[in-house]
């Protein structure tokens, strides 16, 4: 249990029967008039929607312990993907539902983040960008601008972007794994 004053960033709240929340924003008031309060702004850590709460100072929040580990991806097994843990080398099988779009980017030997609480997984964090080879792409033609100046083309994990008409099979680019978003080319 924690106080509404102990609130930070990035704190787990257990709160609605159970449910997983985690703190994005928090702003303490203290209004002119009347008691204290604490704004809070909070995503679901499975659903990934956000919600506005606002709770009375001092009140007792019930808090998650959410373990976040630095795991290796090794390889698919049907349709878990396999992390191992870098420091104990264990081994921790993930389905698709909690990796989520985290497996577009995927590749054996990528680290992302694993979070679980209670042995249960809850998502896999990637860094916000990562470098990938593109597997397939139509060659460029220079007079065809009625894409905006992009074309699709496909990574080694299988997933397709778009990407400017410069852009080769077979080069190395950076990618935003939020958003799907083309960065730029990796120089090698």
């Amino acid at each position: 249990m924690a106080s509404t004053n102990d609130l930070k960033n990035g704190l787990v709240l257990k709160l609605d029967g159970g449910q997983l929340w985690s703190v994005v924003e928090f702003q303490h008031v203290k209004p002119g008039k009347g008691p204290a309060f604490v704004r809070t702004k909070l995503k679901n850590v499975l659903s990934g929607k956000v919600v506005d709460k606002t709770f009375n100072a001092g009140v007792k929040v019930e808090t998650a312990t959410v373990d976040k580990r630095d795991m290796q991806f090794s390889y698919m097994d049907g349709e878990y993907f396999v992390f191992m843990d870098m420091e104990t080398y264990d081994q921790l099988m993930v389905d698709r539902k909690a990796v989520g779009d985290a497996a577009n980017f995927l590749i054996e030997g990528f680290t992302a983040t694993v979070a679980q609480h209670e042995g249960e997984v809850l998502f896999v964090e990637l860094p916000a960008a990562v470098e990938l080879v593109v597997q397939e792409t139509e060659p460029g033609v220079q007079g065809d601008r009625s894409t905006g100046g992009t074309k699709p083309a496909t990574l080694e994990t299988g997933h397709q972007i778009q990407v400017p008409l410069f852009i080769t099979t077979g080069e190395k680019i950076k990618v935003d794994t939020r958003t799907s978003d083309y960065l730029g080319r990796v120089n090698s």
